[in-house]
């Protein structure tokens, strides 16, 4: 698949999308919450790549595009970058798209999970929705089997005040 967007003519996203699957893959397979980001520039060059390793590292910060962004190190100018993620970034992400000016965000999916898109979009960020059903099916399936992870990741308070974390 190719998307035509100003600066980014003839990319090969599902390639792209591809890199960002291999790393939720990586997650699933280290016992994690599989999700997974590449950050790309202009061109098309693989400038990063990270997963969700906020249940290997015990680490609450460690999204999926967060991990990308630091993968990808520092750079001159973020706005004609692209973000490739496997799940609709949420809003702690979709700060950090906005807080460095990230110009184009392309989600793998956004059924499981619907995060800061619109917010994204109304401030100048290209967002495109790519409905892969890979990346639906990892996720939904990994819900379904790890709800209080899911939850504890999205921010969702456990309903029973004695769940205890690991």
């Amino acid at each position: 698949m190719t998307i035509s967007l100003p600066g980014h003519a003839g990319l090969d996203v599902s390639g792209m999308l591809d890199v960002a699957y291999r790393e939720a893959r990586t997650s699933l397979d280290e016992g994690g919450i599989p999700i997974g980001a590449a950050l790309f520039a202009a061109d098309g060059t693989l400038l990063g790549a990270g997963h969700n390793r906020r249940v290997q590292a015990d680490d609450p910060s460690a999204h999926g595009e967060t991990e990308a962004f630091r993968a990808a190190g520092r750079q001159r100018d973020y706005g004609p970058t692209i973000m490739v993620t496997t799940l609709s970034p949420c809003w702690y992400c979709s700060g950090l798209i906005r807080q460095f000016g990230i110009g184009t965000v392309v989600i793998g999916e956004n059924t499981s999970f619907y995060g800061g898109e619109d917010w994204l979009r109304e401030h100048g960020v290209e967002v495109i929705v790519l409905d892969d059903e890979r990346c639906a099916e990892m996720m939904s399936s990994y819900i379904a089997a790890n709800p209080a992870v899911w939850n504890e990741d999205i921010g969702v308070a456990p309903a029973d005040e004695n769940v205890e974390m690991s």
